[in-house]
């Protein structure tokens, strides 16, 4: 969306009168030119007309203003009169029905010009209307982002605090299992904060102005193989079961950020899944595009919140029931990655269980590998 916004601005943006006077002049000494081709090749000046009609249209695409067009326009008749109409290189209006068709010439031509420049000013304001847009879609996302993680960050802090209390107050008196207990959800918690930490810095590698990575060919095999590894480091226990395709798929991307969420998209379905078989991770080519799908075989996703899932809202107090620190910031910074990456993701229910896939496009690459 931005990089067609960029694009458009470009377009837009306002000439000086010179630049205006030199682009008009070399459009019509350019119709002209080929006039004088046409002219002598066919010996006929009926459809010279025409070629500075799109002169016009031409000048009022490049320019900007009313004025280039009404100049064009004048400047053209002039030109058809004098060179193009008999007696040829003399300016002759009084020919037997010539006012008529001047006139008629020359009323076409502004009405010609006029509009292809209203055209030109329209599509401007609906450019800037989509950039305000864009913006104020940006900022609803971070506002977002900053409740969630408000949310997000205040319960493993809550669990530190008061396990640390429990434990200092009451060390003398608590039996060396609840000690135990009392360190591993510390632990658990202090995980939690740097898997948050890790995922917002992930969204610090974004660029800010245009929203998008700068990625690079990447071996889709490599980057599922350190995600599944740095996922299973944190959980251990979790079953996992990882399928991709038997050839080298490469996919431009920044291998980082996907791993990211890719970790995020398995940690996700090991902590609510809950489900007896082991998580999948697939990975599958279609089309132009490469297809990574994670399901677990748990309760699946409540329906009130199959559109909301990505949405750093989701994770607002009370949007889980089941005691589970929730995902809402990692799903949405899933989202933002993969947006960024020009691609889509998207969750669905299952039978049993939930399943959450991004599809990242693929462009194919002379240099690709060959199973």
């Amino acid at each position: 969306m931005n990089d067609k916004l960029t694009a458009k601005n470009s377009l837009f943006q306002r000439q000086t009168p010179a630049e205006n006077l030199m682009i008009t002049a070399a459009f019509l000494l350019l119709t002209t030119g080929i006039a004088f081709v046409y002219w002598f090749a066919a010996d006929s000046s009926d459809n010279i007309p025409l070629f500075y009609v799109a002169a016009l249209v031409l000048v009022a695409r490049f320019t900007t203003g009313y004025i280039p067009g009404i100049l064009a326009a004048l400047v053209g008749v002039v030109c058809v009169n004098f060179f193009f109409t008999y007696p040829t290189f003399s300016l002759n209006f009084a020919i037997t029905g010539y006012p008529l068709t001047f006139l008629a010439m020359l009323l076409i031509s502004l009405t010609t010009s006029a509009a292809a420049t209203h055209l030109k000013e329209q599509a401007k304001a609906l450019a800037e209307h989509e950039k305000l847009l864009a913006e104020a879609e940006k900022e609803k996302m971070k506002a977002n982002l900053l409740r969630a993680i408000s949310h997000d960050l205040r319960t493993p802090l809550t669990g530190i605090i008061g396990c640390s209390t429990s434990y200092l107050e009451n060390k003398d008196q608590l039996p060396e299992e609840e000690k135990t207990e009392l360190v591993r959800h510390i632990g658990e918690d202090a995980r939690w904060l740097l898997h948050m930490v890790e995922n917002l810095l992930s969204v610090t590698r974004i660029q800010n102005d245009t929203s998008t990575v700068n990625g690079t060919p990447e071996l889709v095999e490599e980057v599922v193989s350190e995600a599944v590894t740095r996922f299973r480091k944190r959980y251990p226990q979790a079953q996992l079961k990882v399928s991709i395709p038997d050839e080298p798929v490469m996919v431009s991307m920044d291998p980082i950020l996907i791993e990211q969420v890719i970790i995020n998209l398995l940690e996700n379905a090991a902590l609510h899944g809950d489900g007896p078989a082991p998580v999948t991770l697939t990975v599958t080519c279609g089309g132009d595009g490469v297809i990574f799908a994670v399901r677990d075989y748990g309760r699946g996703i409540p329906a009130d919140r199959l559109s909301t899932i990505f949405d750093a809202a989701s994770s607002a107090p009370g949007a889980l029931a089941d005691g589970h620190k929730g995902m809402g910031i990692g799903l949405s910074i899933c989202k933002t990655i993969i947006l960024a990456h020009r691609g889509t993701i998207y969750a669905c229910n299952k039978d049993p269980g939930a399943e959450f896939s991004f599809r990242l496009p693929r462009e194919e690459n002379k240099d690709e590998p060959k199973a």
